[in-house]
């Protein structure tokens, strides 16, 4: 996803989001440690995109105080 597809959405839907997105990428670390995954590159991405959601959170919180 991109930076700006963040920017439109809600708070309380970026921190479900997220939670969502870290509950994912765990498990796909287990399955991948497992038996390697068709596409390793998925996990950089979804690790990248948590980033993207947890910077957002965070120019959230700065700007509201």
């Amino acid at each position: 996803m991109k930076k700006e597809t963040f920017k439109e959405v809600s708070t309380q839907d970026l921190k479900d989001r997220l939670d969502q997105m870290e509950k994912e990428y765990a498990q796909l670390k287990i399955n991948h440690s497992i038996s390697p995954i068709d596409n390793p590159a998925k996990i950089t991405a979804d690790r990248k995109n948590i980033a993207r959601v947890k910077t957002e959170l965070r120019q959230r919180e700065l700007n509201n105080k």
